[in-house]
């Protein structure tokens, strides 16, 4: 497990600071892995109010689910 940054592709905002299990695409974010949250918590960017993932739930985990080209990630 490493953690990565998640930024707002709009804007370049912090939202996130997670902590990622496998390589590859971020397409969730299982919200007890979240390490740091910079947003209200209502899943749009807190700089340009741009909506960045939705409510999901997997493997009866609740989670965020990425909106494809709304967020980019650096290690």
């Amino acid at each position: 497990m490493y953690i990565i940054k998640v930024y707002c592709a709009k804007c370049q905002t912090l939202l996130y600071k997670y902590q990622k299990e496998s390589l590859g695409f971020l397409i969730k974010c299982y919200k007890d892995r979240i390490q740091e949250d910079h947003t209200n918590g209502d899943l749009k960017c807190p700089k340009c109010g741009e909506s960045f993932a939705r409510d999901a739930m997997y493997h009866r985990k609740p989670a965020n689910k990425i909106i494809r080209g709304k967020v980019y990630v650096r290690r």
